[in-house]
Protein backbone atom coordinates (compact mmCIF):
# COMPACT_ATOMS: atom_id res chain seq x y z
CA UNK A 1 0.00 0.00 0.00
CA UNK A 2 1.52 3.41 -1.12
CA UNK A 3 1.37 6.58 0.98
CA UNK A 4 -0.75 8.76 -0.81
CA UNK A 5 -3.44 5.63 -0.12
CA UNK A 6 -2.56 6.23 3.81
CA UNK A 7 -2.72 10.14 3.52
CA UNK A 8 -5.98 9.87 1.70
CA UNK A 9 -7.25 7.83 4.20
CA UNK A 10 -6.17 9.68 6.89
CA UNK A 11 -7.42 12.94 5.33
CA UNK A 12 -10.89 11.27 5.24
CA UNK A 13 -11.32 10.24 8.58
CA UNK A 14 -9.60 13.61 9.62
CA UNK A 15 -12.30 15.56 7.41
CA UNK A 16 -15.05 13.35 9.24
CA UNK A 17 -14.88 15.24 12.04
CA UNK A 18 -16.74 18.12 13.27
CA UNK A 19 -13.93 20.00 15.09
CA UNK A 20 -16.47 23.54 15.22
CA UNK A 21 -18.52 23.27 17.67
CA UNK A 22 -19.19 25.62 20.51
CA UNK A 23 -17.74 28.21 21.76
CA UNK A 24 -16.51 28.43 17.79
CA UNK A 25 -13.63 30.88 18.87
CA UNK A 26 -12.58 27.89 20.89
CA UNK A 27 -13.04 25.29 17.94
CA UNK A 28 -12.52 27.49 14.42
CA UNK A 29 -8.74 27.52 14.80
CA UNK A 30 -8.46 24.22 15.46
CA UNK A 31 -10.43 23.27 12.29
CA UNK A 32 -8.32 25.53 10.56
CA UNK A 33 -4.42 24.90 11.31
CA UNK A 34 -5.72 20.79 10.77
CA UNK A 35 -6.77 21.99 6.94
CA UNK A 36 -3.81 23.76 6.32
CA UNK A 37 -2.24 21.24 5.02
CA UNK A 38 1.01 19.34 4.54
CA UNK A 39 1.82 15.97 4.32
CA UNK A 40 0.32 14.33 7.38
CA UNK A 41 3.50 12.41 8.07
CA UNK A 42 3.43 11.55 11.00
CA UNK A 43 -0.28 10.17 11.19
CA UNK A 44 0.69 8.02 7.65
CA UNK A 45 3.50 6.43 10.14
CA UNK A 46 1.29 5.14 12.14
CA UNK A 47 -1.47 3.85 10.19
CA UNK A 48 1.68 2.34 8.08
CA UNK A 49 3.25 0.96 11.23
CA UNK A 50 0.17 -0.58 11.92
CA UNK A 51 -0.30 -2.47 8.83
CA UNK A 52 3.35 -3.32 8.74
CA UNK A 53 2.87 -5.22 12.43
CA UNK A 54 -0.03 -7.28 10.80
CA UNK A 55 -2.97 -5.00 12.39
CA UNK A 56 -6.07 -3.60 10.02
CA UNK A 57 -4.24 0.17 9.43
CA UNK A 58 -7.83 1.29 10.05
CA UNK A 59 -7.49 0.26 13.56
CA UNK A 60 -4.90 2.91 13.99
CA UNK A 61 -6.80 6.06 12.81
CA UNK A 62 -7.44 7.45 16.37
CA UNK A 63 -3.83 7.36 17.57
CA UNK A 64 -2.37 8.77 13.99
CA UNK A 65 -4.84 12.00 14.62
CA UNK A 66 -4.29 11.86 17.93
CA UNK A 67 -0.16 12.10 16.54
CA UNK A 68 -1.26 14.90 14.17
CA UNK A 69 -3.49 16.86 16.66
CA UNK A 70 -0.56 16.94 18.72
CA UNK A 71 1.77 17.94 16.02
CA UNK A 72 -0.88 20.61 15.01
CA UNK A 73 -0.79 21.88 18.52
CA UNK A 74 2.69 22.21 18.82
CA UNK A 75 3.09 24.93 15.74
CA UNK A 76 -0.13 26.51 17.00
CA UNK A 77 2.03 27.62 20.24
CA UNK A 78 5.77 27.56 18.21
CA UNK A 79 4.61 30.12 16.29
CA UNK A 80 3.11 32.47 18.74
CA UNK A 81 6.69 32.16 20.87
CA UNK A 82 8.52 32.36 17.00
CA UNK A 83 5.91 35.60 16.36
CA UNK A 84 6.09 33.86 12.73
CA UNK A 85 3.64 35.49 10.50
CA UNK A 86 2.86 32.26 7.87
CA UNK A 87 2.64 28.68 8.26
CA UNK A 88 2.08 26.81 5.11
CA UNK A 89 2.11 29.48 3.26
CA UNK A 90 -0.90 30.86 4.98
CA UNK A 91 -1.40 33.34 8.06
CA UNK A 92 -1.13 31.68 11.52
CA UNK A 93 -3.48 31.09 14.25
CA UNK A 94 -2.15 33.76 16.19
CA UNK A 95 -2.12 36.56 13.40
CA UNK A 96 -5.40 35.54 12.19
CA UNK A 97 -7.31 35.76 14.97
CA UNK A 98 -4.94 36.78 18.19
CA UNK A 99 -2.67 35.64 20.53
CA UNK A 100 -5.06 34.28 23.77
CA UNK A 101 -7.52 32.52 20.86
CA UNK A 102 -4.38 30.63 19.81
CA UNK A 103 -2.70 30.05 23.33
CA UNK A 104 -6.49 28.77 24.61
CA UNK A 105 -6.76 26.37 20.88
CA UNK A 106 -4.05 25.02 21.62
CA UNK A 107 -4.20 24.15 25.13
CA UNK A 108 -7.82 22.20 23.61
CA UNK A 109 -5.98 20.37 21.17
CA UNK A 110 -3.68 19.30 23.64
CA UNK A 111 -6.39 17.42 25.31
CA UNK A 112 -8.25 16.43 22.62
CA UNK A 113 -5.16 14.68 21.30
CA UNK A 114 -5.48 12.57 24.26
CA UNK A 115 -9.40 11.83 24.04
CA UNK A 116 -8.37 9.95 20.78
CA UNK A 117 -6.68 6.78 23.17
CA UNK A 118 -10.02 6.36 24.54
CA UNK A 119 -11.09 4.25 21.26
CA UNK A 120 -8.80 1.73 22.59
CA UNK A 121 -8.89 -1.47 24.90
CA UNK A 122 -7.11 -0.78 28.84
CA UNK A 123 -3.90 -2.19 27.69
CA UNK A 124 -3.06 -0.42 24.57
CA UNK A 125 -5.02 3.02 25.95
CA UNK A 126 -1.97 2.69 28.84
CA UNK A 127 0.71 1.76 26.49
CA UNK A 128 -0.55 4.66 23.71
CA UNK A 129 -0.82 7.45 26.63
CA UNK A 130 2.43 6.56 28.75
CA UNK A 131 4.65 6.96 24.95
CA UNK A 132 2.48 9.93 24.42
CA UNK A 133 2.99 11.68 28.18
CA UNK A 134 6.90 10.67 27.75
CA UNK A 135 6.91 12.08 24.43
CA UNK A 136 4.68 15.36 24.48
CA UNK A 137 6.80 16.39 27.45
CA UNK A 138 10.43 15.94 25.84
CA UNK A 139 9.18 18.21 22.86
CA UNK A 140 8.79 20.86 25.21
CA UNK A 141 12.37 20.09 27.07
CA UNK A 142 13.41 20.52 23.25
CA UNK A 143 11.29 23.85 22.68
CA UNK A 144 12.81 24.89 25.53
CA UNK A 145 16.15 24.18 24.72
CA UNK A 146 15.72 26.12 21.50
CA UNK A 147 14.33 29.23 23.21
CA UNK A 148 17.42 29.25 25.62
CA UNK A 149 20.13 28.72 23.21
CA UNK A 150 19.21 31.98 21.19
CA UNK A 151 21.07 33.36 24.54
CA UNK A 152 23.46 30.83 24.70
CA UNK A 153 26.92 31.93 23.22
CA UNK A 154 28.11 27.96 24.16
CA UNK A 155 26.54 25.88 21.56
CA UNK A 156 27.77 22.83 20.65
CA UNK A 157 26.79 20.69 17.45
CA UNK A 158 25.81 17.97 20.01
CA UNK A 159 23.64 19.91 22.10
CA UNK A 160 22.04 20.98 18.82
CA UNK A 161 21.15 17.50 17.52
CA UNK A 162 20.22 16.56 21.58
CA UNK A 163 17.93 19.82 21.45
CA UNK A 164 16.17 18.28 17.40
CA UNK A 165 15.88 14.93 18.88
CA UNK A 166 13.56 16.19 21.62
CA UNK A 167 11.81 19.04 19.66
CA UNK A 168 11.02 16.73 16.20
CA UNK A 169 12.55 13.14 16.36
CA UNK A 170 10.86 12.01 18.97
CA UNK A 171 7.25 12.70 17.86
CA UNK A 172 8.12 11.15 14.42
CA UNK A 173 9.63 8.31 16.27
CA UNK A 174 6.51 8.22 18.56
CA UNK A 175 3.94 7.83 15.75
CA UNK A 176 5.71 4.82 14.45
CA UNK A 177 5.76 2.76 17.73
CA UNK A 178 2.19 3.99 18.63
CA UNK A 179 1.12 2.22 15.17
CA UNK A 180 3.04 -0.82 16.41
CA UNK A 181 1.52 -0.74 20.08
CA UNK A 182 -2.39 -0.42 18.15
CA UNK A 183 -0.83 -3.91 16.45
CA UNK A 184 0.56 -5.09 19.55
CA UNK A 185 3.77 -5.77 17.93
CA UNK A 186 6.55 -7.03 20.67
CA UNK A 187 7.93 -4.71 22.44
CA UNK A 188 12.08 -5.64 20.84
CA UNK A 189 10.09 -4.22 17.19
CA UNK A 190 8.09 -1.29 18.98
CA UNK A 191 11.20 -0.22 20.08
CA UNK A 192 13.16 -0.91 16.56
CA UNK A 193 10.93 1.35 14.61
CA UNK A 194 11.07 3.97 17.22
CA UNK A 195 14.95 4.17 16.99
CA UNK A 196 13.89 3.87 13.03
CA UNK A 197 11.85 6.87 13.43
CA UNK A 198 14.53 8.74 15.52
CA UNK A 199 17.05 8.87 13.33
CA UNK A 200 14.66 9.65 10.92
CA UNK A 201 13.66 12.05 12.28
CA UNK A 202 16.78 13.57 12.38
CA UNK A 203 17.58 13.89 9.34
CA UNK A 204 14.34 14.84 8.36
CA UNK A 205 14.78 18.67 10.85
CA UNK A 206 18.18 18.78 9.67
CA UNK A 207 16.92 18.17 5.93
CA UNK A 208 14.19 21.13 7.55
CA UNK A 209 17.08 23.68 8.24
CA UNK A 210 18.58 23.23 4.89
CA UNK A 211 15.66 24.16 3.27
CA UNK A 212 15.09 27.20 5.64
CA UNK A 213 18.13 28.89 4.09
CA UNK A 214 18.52 27.18 0.41
CA UNK A 215 15.03 26.10 -0.27
CA UNK A 216 12.56 27.59 -2.93
CA UNK A 217 9.88 29.68 -1.09
CA UNK A 218 6.94 28.52 -3.64
CA UNK A 219 7.34 24.91 -2.09
CA UNK A 220 9.30 25.24 1.34
CA UNK A 221 5.43 26.87 2.57
CA UNK A 222 7.51 28.98 5.08
CA UNK A 223 9.54 31.87 4.74
CA UNK A 224 12.83 31.40 3.54
CA UNK A 225 15.47 32.35 5.84
CA UNK A 226 13.49 32.41 8.89
CA UNK A 227 15.95 30.81 11.27
CA UNK A 228 18.71 33.46 9.89
CA UNK A 229 16.43 36.50 10.54
CA UNK A 230 15.20 34.65 14.14
CA UNK A 231 19.73 34.27 14.94
CA UNK A 232 18.84 30.20 15.68
CA UNK A 233 21.77 28.00 15.62
CA UNK A 234 21.37 25.24 13.77
CA UNK A 235 23.40 22.82 12.59
CA UNK A 236 24.42 24.92 9.30
CA UNK A 237 25.43 27.88 11.50
CA UNK A 238 27.60 25.36 13.94
CA UNK A 239 29.18 24.00 11.31
CA UNK A 240 29.99 27.02 9.73
CA UNK A 241 31.49 28.64 13.05
CA UNK A 242 33.28 24.90 13.32
CA UNK A 243 34.84 25.37 9.80
CA UNK A 244 35.42 29.28 8.60
CA UNK A 245 38.37 30.99 9.12
CA UNK A 246 38.79 33.36 12.15
CA UNK A 247 37.19 36.96 10.27
CA UNK A 248 34.28 34.62 8.79
CA UNK A 249 33.21 33.71 12.27
CA UNK A 250 33.69 37.01 13.48
CA UNK A 251 31.44 38.13 11.03
CA UNK A 252 28.94 35.50 11.59
CA UNK A 253 28.80 36.17 15.21
CA UNK A 254 28.04 39.78 14.52
CA UNK A 255 25.51 39.40 11.96
CA UNK A 256 23.96 37.10 14.68
CA UNK A 257 23.55 39.38 17.47
CA UNK A 258 21.40 41.49 14.79
CA UNK A 259 17.54 41.86 15.21
CA UNK A 260 16.78 43.72 12.25
CA UNK A 261 13.30 45.60 10.99
CA UNK A 262 14.43 44.78 7.15
CA UNK A 263 16.75 41.28 6.59
CA UNK A 264 17.26 40.60 3.00
CA UNK A 265 20.71 41.77 3.29
CA UNK A 266 21.35 39.81 6.49
CA UNK A 267 20.00 36.66 4.73
CA UNK A 268 22.29 37.24 1.69
CA UNK A 269 25.65 37.67 3.75
CA UNK A 270 25.13 34.49 5.70
CA UNK A 271 24.06 32.31 2.89
CA UNK A 272 26.61 33.37 0.97
CA UNK A 273 29.20 32.63 4.34
CA UNK A 274 27.16 29.06 4.33
CA UNK A 275 28.45 28.35 0.62
CA UNK A 276 31.81 29.62 0.92
CA UNK A 277 32.35 27.31 3.50
CA UNK A 278 30.61 24.23 1.88
CA UNK A 279 28.12 24.11 4.48
CA UNK A 280 25.28 22.75 2.13
CA UNK A 281 27.52 19.49 1.07
CA UNK A 282 28.57 19.25 4.88
CA UNK A 283 24.88 19.45 5.90
CA UNK A 284 23.67 17.21 2.83
CA UNK A 285 26.34 14.37 4.27
CA UNK A 286 25.09 14.51 8.06
CA UNK A 287 21.50 13.81 6.70
CA UNK A 288 22.68 11.30 4.44
CA UNK A 289 24.22 9.39 7.51
CA UNK A 290 21.29 9.83 9.45
CA UNK A 291 18.94 8.12 6.95
CA UNK A 292 21.52 5.56 6.40
CA UNK A 293 21.25 4.75 10.61
CA UNK A 294 17.51 4.52 10.25
CA UNK A 295 17.70 2.05 7.60
CA UNK A 296 20.05 -0.04 9.09
CA UNK A 297 17.83 -0.68 11.92
CA UNK A 298 15.49 -2.24 9.56
CA UNK A 299 17.92 -5.16 9.31
CA UNK A 300 17.15 -6.26 12.96
CA UNK A 301 13.01 -6.37 12.38
CA UNK A 302 11.06 -9.07 12.52
CA UNK A 303 9.10 -8.29 9.71
CA UNK A 304 8.95 -9.30 6.07
CA UNK A 305 11.17 -8.29 3.68
CA UNK A 306 8.64 -6.48 1.28
CA UNK A 307 7.80 -4.54 4.89
CA UNK A 308 11.02 -3.17 5.29
CA UNK A 309 11.42 -1.86 2.38
CA UNK A 310 8.04 -0.19 2.77
CA UNK A 311 9.91 1.84 5.63
CA UNK A 312 12.73 2.15 3.04
CA UNK A 313 10.91 3.69 0.45
CA UNK A 314 8.84 6.09 3.06
CA UNK A 315 11.95 7.44 4.42
CA UNK A 316 13.55 7.91 0.56
CA UNK A 317 10.13 9.58 0.06
CA UNK A 318 10.67 12.01 2.72
CA UNK A 319 14.39 12.81 2.56
CA UNK A 320 13.52 13.52 -1.39
CA UNK A 321 11.75 16.79 -0.44
CA UNK A 322 11.35 20.05 -2.69
CA UNK A 323 15.05 21.56 -2.07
Amino acid sequence: MDILHYQQEFLKYLTSKNWVQEPKNLYEPVDYILQLGGKRIRPVLTLMSADIFGKDYQKALPAALSVEVFHNFTLVHDDIMDDAPLRRGKPTVHEKWDINTAILSGDAMLILAYQYFENYKPAVFQKLAKLFSKTALEVCDGQQLDVDFETRKDVTIDDYMNMIRLKTSVLVAAALKMGAIVAEANDENADLIYDFGLNLGLAFQLQDDYLDTFGDPETFGKQVGGDIIENKKTFLYLKALEVADADAKKKLKYLYRKKLKENSLKIIDVTRIFRIHDIPLLVTQEIESYTEKAFNTLSKMDVSASNKQKLKDFGLWLMNRTV
